[in-house]
């Protein structure tokens, strides 16, 4: 039987952080039992989907499902574990904000089946976090942290972001280094990206952003790099750094271009080599699965050539790089000859190197990686 991912979408927040684009919504409380009781419709109506598949991966994402009570929790839960054919080294995540765990919520998502958490903290100074729209302080991640491994937590996440407006170099190396010595089992470590519809986005239009220059930006990466890979984290995905056998199984599904299943508002679909997506209203999607209706959408039918094309440039983001010859067996295909204009520009340019049977970008290809994966889209 085929193996697959899960990701379920809650979408509920305390507030929208600045920079955040995300199909999230805050002020809703009196929307989450009959958003709850929508996506187990939804779970029900893909019941025979999923029945074909033995699920690898399950990632709680939102918003920030760790918002949600107990009470609403438990009956995503309970369907998941009394319905679904679950592999037996399962990795299953859900996010989590600093502030909205407890003891209680803890242990339960751990007797559940949840064996890994992955808390959103930014920043190690309160005033950054001030600055990004976070409601939580720096102490409150900590004892967060600590408690995520008291109640017996043994692989978690936390998520970091630099080139942040009036971040300094030194705060970035300050941040890296206090989260080091909570020695977390995985770290993600994004650039900010002004993304359009945001606060951040308004206030850079208007010019009252102050932004680290594009030098200070890959300082921070590079720092970030030395930092993690001397306290033995491996660089394995561009901005993903995780201690030996830690990688995230669930994100190599999408770098790796396999399959994955949706779950929730505006969730998204990858299955016989078609992606879909929900609907991305509230009302729109609960009232539809009240009524037994449709909620997802066919946005592609990817060809073979688009499928190839995106596990390029999928598989470049990690560090490893992409292995040819099992691309090559997989997909009865010959990638050199196919890209093969490509890869010499690339190769020539030093923004790819291959050795072996790998195709990975060099340094030079990770900080011009927007650029080398334009080169793998479908002309």
């Amino acid at each position: 039987m085929k193996e697959i991912g899960l990701y379920i979408h809650i979408p509920f927040c305390h507030s929208k952080c600045f920079y955040c684009d995300f199909n999230s919504h805050s002020n809703m409380e009196d929307r989450w039992s009959s958003y709850v009781e929508a996506m187990i419709k939804e779970f029900q109506m893909k019941k025979e989907l999923l029945s074909q598949y033995i699920i690898k991966s399950i990632f709680i994402g939102g918003g920030t499902p760790s918002l949600l009570p107990i009470t609403q929790m438990k009956k995503i839960l309970d369907y998941i574990n009394i319905n679904l054919k679950m592999k037996k080294d399962l990795e299953f995540t859900i996010e989590s904000n600093p502030g909205t765990l407890d003891r209680e919520k803890l242990e339960f998502y751990l007797e559940s089946g949840i064996n890994r958490i992955s808390m959103g903290f930014q920043a190690w100074q309160d005033h950054i976090l001030r600055e990004i729209g976070r409601i939580h302080t720096k102490d409150d991640f900590v004892q967060n942290f600590k408690l995520a491994r008291e109640v017996g937590f043994k692989n978690i996440n936390v998520d970091l972001m630099f080139g942040l407006p009036n971040q300094t170099i030194e705060e970035w190396r300050e941040t890296l280094e206090n989260i080091v010595k909570l020695n977390p089992e995985h770290i993600s470590s994004y650039s900010l990206k002004i993304e359009d519809n945001t606060i951040f986005a308004r206030k850079y239009d208007k010019g009252l952003l102050k932004l680290p220059s594009e030098e200070e930006d890959r300082k921070m990466y590079y720092l970030a790099k030395d930092i993690l890979t001397k306290n033995n984290y491996i660089h394995y995905e561009i901005s993903n750094f995780s201690k030996n056998t830690y990688e995230s199984v669930h994100n190599m599904i999408y770098w790796k271009n396999h399959e994955y299943i949706g779950v929730g508002l505006g969730a998204h679909s990858y299955i016989n080599k078609t992606r879909t997506s929900n609907l991305i209203d509230m009302n729109e999607y609960i009232k539809n699965l009240n009524i037994g209706n449709e909620i997802h959408i066919v946005e592609e039918v990817n060809s073979m050539k688009s499928h190839i094309s995106e596990c390029m440039f999928l598989g470049l983001r990690l560090v490893k790089g992409i292995n040819i010859h099992e691309l090559n067996e997989k997909y009865k295909v010959d990638i050199e000859k196919i890209y093969e204009k490509q890869m010499k520009k690339l190769i020539g340019e030093k923004l790819l190197k291959k050795e072996g049977k790998y195709l990975f970008l060099t340094p030079k290809g990770i900080d011009l990686s927007n650029q080398v994966f334009m080169e793998f889209l479908i002309e």
